[in-house]
This record gives C-alpha cells, structure tokens and sequence, in this order.
C-alpha cells in the first residue's frame, strides 16, 4: 500500500498541490496524506495552513491532515533536524504515529527542498522517491545550497506554475530533475473554488492593490524603510489616478503600518481599504478585479499578469538589487525577473524596467552562476555570453566584485587582484568537471 506524503507550509502552497492533483500530476495512491507546518519565527501565534479561510475547499482532496508543529513539538520546525544517528528511530516514530506501516512505501512532495522541515522530512524517509513543487518565482533560481546527494538524487520532478512563458527553472536541476508545468487553468479553477466559498472583507472593485511582503522579517529592510516603501506604493498609485486602494499586508506584519498607509491615503485625497483576513492574493484577484496591482517582487505580480491579465507595477526593486546579501541570497533572481519584466510604479524612478531584458533565459543564467558558482559551475559558458553582450544589464545585476571574483566579463583585470585569479581557476575547473571535459 503506497502512501503520499504532501507538505505545505503556505495557502498558496496548498492551492498548487490541490491544483497539481486535479489535473492528474500524481500516480494513484492507497493514501494521500497532507503534513503542514508553521514556520512563522513564533508558530503559536501565527494562524495555521489547516485553520486559513478557504483551506477546507482543498482538505478534501486528502485522506488525512498532519501537524509537523505537532509531530516535533516544542521544537521549532524551521530549526529543528534529528542527528544522523537518530534517523532510523525517528523513521519508526513516524511510521507508527502516522499509520504507515513498517515497510509501507512513501512517496514525498515537498516545497523548499533545500531547508527544514523539508528536508528534515526528506531526510527520515531516506528511501523514499521526492517530488518538489515551487514556492513561486524561486524556482528560477538555482538551488541555494549545496544539497546532500542522498537526498537529491532522489528527487524525480519540480512541479511549478509557468509565471515566465518559455523560462526554464534551475531549480535542482544540477540533479536531472525534470520541470513540469501545472496548467494555469487548474490553479484558478482552485482560486475559484476558494473565492466562490469565503466571505471576504468588504473592498471596492476596480480599485489599486497593493500587497504587502514583511520582507523586514527576511531581514531585507528594516521595519522603517519597508513602511516608506508601502508609503511609496500608496503615492505611486495615487499619482496614476487611482482614488480606491486596497492594502494586503503581511499576516505577521505591524497593525501600526496598516493605520500609516490610511492617513497618508487621506492626506492625498484617495481612500484605502485594509485587508485583514489571511485570504490568497489571487482570491482578490478574482473577487475584486483590481484595476492595477502593485508589489515589490510578489508572486502575486506574475499570477496577476500572466492568469488573470491584470496590469501590474512594481516598486523597489532597484534599490533592493543592491541590497540583498549576501549575493546568494534566494530572492535575488524572484527581484531580477520583477526588474527585468515588469513596468516600475515610477516613470524613470525605479530604473523603469532596465529596458528588459532581449535574453531572459541568459540573464538568469548570469545571476545564477554569479550567485552559486560551486552549485552550477555548468551555467559558466552562458554567463559569459550574456555578461559579454550586455553591459548594462551586467551593471545592473551583478555586482562589480563578484564579477571580478569569478574572473567574469566586466570584473576588474585579474592581473589586479591574486585571490581572485586564484578563486576563478578553481571555478573554472568545477566548470571544466561539471562539462566533462
């Protein structure tokens, strides 16, 4: 008897399993089990996946819901993994609390490969075959770090929306894993399951929404320039002409942001509604019509686009290009692909798109290398072209010192800087191993 195994730790995950589900990108299985987890830095306020407006639409598509917060208790899940030595008491554990017999086969399907509780998860079934499905726009990024080869040689497929047409995801892909698309069609025919069956907060349609990230909580901005940036967003709205906006803040984010974003909304004449229930952006999406939706580098940009063809800004994402570190840092090629695809909020104040890009799959691949060189050293021979073709795009996206650090177009002549030639030959020679050659 085969079980699956799905972990989710957010509604949007959720909704892409749901999704992946109807449109029949899993096997039959004897038992289909959801394990969802809290990863908030203080699980116990924050609102679980199993109890968020909407989740009871996707519930019944599983034979069965798991808490990890549970499971681990009082261990936080995003910090939390079992010594080596303790894997196979742990695998028993498992096995007995969830019903699955001692030799019962498990198939995995998990998001963030990469860190716990995933890879916790992935670890304690450590001969069980895994499925990734992408946590949005990261999955065009290649793999943070470096991932221990018996757990991602395992890995068959990464599951993703496609939110850029004709891009491939690098995403585990230094370990054959094979992207496939979940139709679009299937995601909002999910989206619509959940937007027909909750009530909403009162919002007007055809207003401006503008979604929030708490991004000080990833350490990316400080409390204070994430509110100037939210401030930013209501101006920038109210500048094109809109006079109703809707603000989707961050469940964990300050009230006190909330009570700013409306006086300042006031002052310019416009008046602005505060979502405060936990609902999916793209339920709004469907629910509200928005006439334009505004965000820093949200998913919710690219769904907006891409699936409900909503015109979308952004806001931010220049000055955030300098300041994500270190260099490697995940949401680096989610803020390039917002940069480099979509209309800046300002007129020529935001770097008004970077003129685009004419080698999407070329840029990405230049960041990707420039941020985990040891990972793909594969990706060397295409950076190069890239870097060597566009020289603005290379100013704008990759660092002058990592540039020179990897011995890449536009660094400084290596002849200048002896442990950067050093640490380039020993990329070049991954390269050279990566290749084959």
């Amino acid at each position: 008897m085969t079980t699956q195994i799905f972990y989710a730790s957010t509604l949007y995950g959720a909704v892409t399993l749901a999704a992946a589900l109807d449109s029949g990108r899993f096997p039959p299985a004897d038992r289909r089990l959801l394990l969802v987890a809290t990863t908030a830095a203080v699980p116990e306020t924050a609102v679980p996946l199993d109890r968020m407006p909407g989740f009871a639409r996707l519930r019944e598509r599983f034979d069965g819901v798991l808490s990890w917060n549970d499971t681990i208790a009082p261990f936080h899940p995003g910090g939390w993994s079992p010594r080596p030595d303790d894997v196979p008491l742990w695998e028993r554990y498992l096995r007995l609390l969830w019903r699955l017999g001692e030799d019962e086969p498990v198939e995995l399907v998990v998001e963030s490969l990469q860190v716990a509780p995933a890879l916790t998860v992935a670890r304690l079934f450590p001969d069980a075959p895994v499925d990734v499905y992408a946590d949005g726009l990261m999955s065009y990024g290649p793999t943070r770090s470096r991932l221990d080869p018996l757990v991602g040689e395992r890995v068959r497929r990464l599951l993703h929306l496609d939110l850029v047409p004709g891009l491939r995801p690098l995403l585990l892909a230094e370990f054959g894993a094979e992207p496939e698309v979940v139709p679009a069609e299937a995601f909002m025919k999910v989206v619509d399951e959940l937007a027909d069956g909750e009530a909403l907060d009162a919002a007007p349609e055809g207003c401006a929404l503008l979604l929030g990230q708490y991004l000080a909580a990833l350490g990316i901005l400080s409390p204070a320039e994430e509110e100037a940036l939210h401030l930013r967003m209501v101006r920038g709205a109210v500048a094109r002409g809109h006079r109703r906006l809707v603000f989707k803040p961050h469940p964990a984010a300050p009230a006190s942001w909330s009570t700013a974003l409306e006086r300042e909304a006031a002052e310019l004449g416009a008046e602005l509604t505060v979502l405060d229930r936990p609902v999916l952006a793209e339920v709004h999406f469907r629910r509200l019509r928005p006439a334009l939706v505004v965000a820093c580098f949200s998913t919710g940009l690219f769904t907006a686009s891409r699936f409900y063809g909503v015109p979308v800004a952004r806001a931010g994402t220049g000055p955030l290009l300098d300041r994500l570190a270190p260099y490697e840092n995940s949401n680096r090629v989610p803020v390039t692909l917002a940069d480099a695809l979509l209309p800046g909020l300002e007129d020529g104040a935001d770097g008004d798109r970077a003129g685009g890009s004419p080698d999407l799959a070329g840029l990405v691949a230049a960041v990707g290398f420039a941020m985990q060189p040891r990972v793909r050293p594969d990706l060397r021979p295409a950076a190069e072209r890239f870097l060597s073709a566009h020289p603005a795009a290379r100013v704008r996206y990759v660092k002058r010192r990592r540039l020179t650090v990897l011995g890449l177009p536009g660094g400084l002549p290596a002849s200048r800087n002896a442990t950067a030639r050093r640490l380039a030959r020993r990329i070049r020679r991954l390269a050279r191993t990566a290749l084959g050659r």
